[in-house]
Formats: C-alpha cells, sequence, structure tokens
C-alpha cells in the first residue's frame, strides 16, 4: 500500500496540525490540541461541538467557523474521540449559554459524548442532538439510523441557527423537527484501506458494489451485481424518497457526496440522475451542493442526501458561512 505518512499511529495528529496550520485564520487547537476549535469565539452563542473519528476529512474540523461549529474532537482513524477531549472542548466553548453537541449514531461517539455531558453537569448546561440520517438502518457499530453525510446539513443548519442568537433550548427543538426531514443512503465500489492493518474494510468481486455503506468502512445492507449510473443512482434516490414524509417536497436540498476516491466528475454525473429522477416524482429542488465532504478514507463511493426544506430551513442554510471547507456570502442559492 502506497500512502503518504510516516506511521500509521501518527496520521491522524500530523494531519490535524497541517489542518490548523493552513487554516490558522479561522481555526486553532485548544487545551493540550485535544480538539480544533474558533480562533474567535462568540461571547453569549451556544457553542456547538462535534467530532469522531479520523478518516471522514473534512468533517468535523473543515466544518468549524461562521455559521457552523465551534470545536470538532478528532479521534483516531474510525475511532471515537475520549471524554476528556470532549469535556475540554466544552469547557473551552461555553461563553455562557451552553453548549449543543452534534453526535452521529455510532454507539462509542454516542457513548463518549454522553459520558463527558455527565462530566461537566453542574457547571455547564448541555444539551445533545443524535443524527440518524442513514436509511440502510442498524449496523454492527450503531443501534438504529446511523449518522451520515445529513450531518453536515444538521451542523450547518444549527450553526446559522446559533450564530443569529438562537438559545440552547431553541436548538435543540429545532434539531428535533428537522431530523425526519433529511435521510441519505451510499454506495460503495470498494471498502476503505486501513493505514495502520493495509487490509481493506471488506472485499468487493470485480462485478459487486456494497450498498447501504456507513462511513466507517463497514458492509452495507447488501451486495448487488454492479450497475450503469442511472441504476445505482436511481436506487439510492428511490430508496430515499420512500422512507421521507409524503408532503414537503417543493423546496428540497439534494447534496451528493464522495466517500474520498471518486472524482468530481463523477459526483456531479449522480447529481444530474439524481436530480432527474426526484423531479419526475414532482419534487422541486431548491438548494443543491456536490462534494467530498463526509469521507471514508480511500473508499470509491458516493451517497445522496435529501432534505425536505421549510422557509425557516432555507433562510437559515443561505445565511453566510466561512469555515475550512465550506463557505459562502449571504443569499446563496
Amino acid at each position: 500500500m502506497k500512502k503518504f505518512i510516516n506511521r500509521p499511529e501518527r496520521m491522524a495528529a500530523e494531519s490535524l496540525e497541517g489542518f490548523v496550520a493552513v487554516h490558522d485564520g479561522l481555526v486553532c487547537f485548544g487545551e493540550g490540541q485535544k480538539f480544533v476549535c474558533r480562533k474567535t469565539l462568540v461571547p453569549g452563542k451556544v457553542g456547538l461541538i462535534s467530532g469522531g473519528g479520523a478518516g471522514h476529512e473534512p468533517l468535523h474540523t473543515g466544518f468549524i467557523g461562521r455559521g457552523m461549529l465551534d470545536a470538532a474532537c478528532t479521534g483516531h482513524i474510525f475511532t471515537s474521540p475520549t471524554p476528556d477531549q470532549i469535556v475540554a472542548a466544552i469547557r473551552h466553548v461555553d461563553t455562557g449559554a451552553g453548549c449543543l453537541l452534534i453526535v452521529k449514531n455510532y454507539d462509542g461517539d454516542v457513548m463518549n459524548f454522553e459520558m463527558a455531558a455527565e462530566m461537566v453537569a453542574g457547571q455547564h448546561r448541555v444539551e445533545t442532538v443524535i443524527v440518524g440520517d442513514d436509511v440502510a438502518g442498524r449496523s454492527l457499530r450503531s443501534s438504529g439510523r446511523r449518522g451520515v453525510a445529513g450531518t453536515l446539513v444538521i451542523e450547518r443548519l444549527l450553526g446559522a441557527m446559533a450564530e443569529s442568537g438562537a438559545d440552547l433550548e431553541k436548538l435543540k427543538a429545532f434539531a428535533d423537527r428537522i431530523a425526519p426531514r433529511i435521510r441519505s443512503m451510499g454506495v460503495a465500489l470498494n471498502g476503505a484501506i486501513l493505514p495502520a492493518t493495509e487490509i481493506a474494510t471488506f472485499i468487493l468481486g470485480p462485478d459487486e458494489m456494497e450498498v447501504g455503506v456507513g462511513i466507517h468502512g463497514e458492509p452495507g445492507r447488501a451486495r448487488a451485481t454492479f450497475a450503469d449510473a442511472e441504476s445505482i443512482i436511481g436506487m439510492l434516490a428511490d430508496a430515499i424518497m420512500a422512507d421521507l414524509p409524503q408532503a414537503g417536497h417543493d423546496n428540497t436540498l439534494l447534496f451528493v457526496n464522495g466517500f474520498g476516491a471518486t472524482p468530481p466528475a463523477e459526483l456531479y454525473l449522480a447529481y444530474h440522475i439524481a436530480r432527474a429522477r426526484l423531479e419526475q416524482s414532482g419534487v422541486v429542488i431548491g438548494r443543491s451542493l456536490t462534494g467530498t465532504y463526509v469521507t471514508s478514507l480511500d473508499t470509491a463511493g458516493l451517497s445522496l442526501t435529501v432534505a425536505l426544506m421549510d422557509d425557516e430551513m432555507t433562510a437559515l442554510w443561505d445565511q453566510e458561512l466561512e469555515t475550512p471547507a465550506l463557505r459562502w456570502s449571504a443569499a446563496h442559492g
């Protein structure tokens, strides 16, 4: 295996050091390099914290900044951050309004973030949002729906609302309301290769694909025969739409996300197919996002995310955004 790494056990830490150096106008390390945070916090604003294992970049550190997260905690490759990392982040970013933890529904992430919240109880007001947008269902790493690329949408909408001055209770209630309106599903053409072992997380035959994958290299809900893009993307779009509410399709966000080794040309082709498929079903695409944002190391594959946006969600999505991985001016369309 040829990779630009030194020692596998140092890969995540050295990558973070490079990330912070490149984006030092927006982010910095927190205490003991336990987390990455906004360089300038906003006093009196609810602090938004997320995190997870390395290997998903630019999630979550790439979304720190105005209009999204205040801090992110990163573990080793595909390994949850530890409670002490999360506690340090809470203590740093709570400027008086409390903190909201945005947690992908994987057992390790949920357990460690919950433990951290318990450790600071009585000192900090903390609420937790569990993201479970994956229509493919449970895996060996989670109970119930996994948190996948829809996590980006949740972080963006809550980040914009927090930036506008919403309190902790309003943010928590908003998250609970919008969660059922965001669904994702992915497909992979190879397993991720873990740097420490140089072994793929699953092996596919030349005419196979893994359908319903998560973002930790775990197998999906079915192994299927490889097909053309029209068939694959149509299958994902149909599964997502079958899992969403039957109303509110007149202003929809379509997000096509690459898993790390899928070129932009293929992502844009997938977007073209998915949009046509959704519009044939009466869905109106009001907002779009395409790119490599929620990855699984070097996996060749992609996911679709569909979010049924109402006026409030759309207005929040369009607010000014400045992070290392995503940025746009107000009234973005």
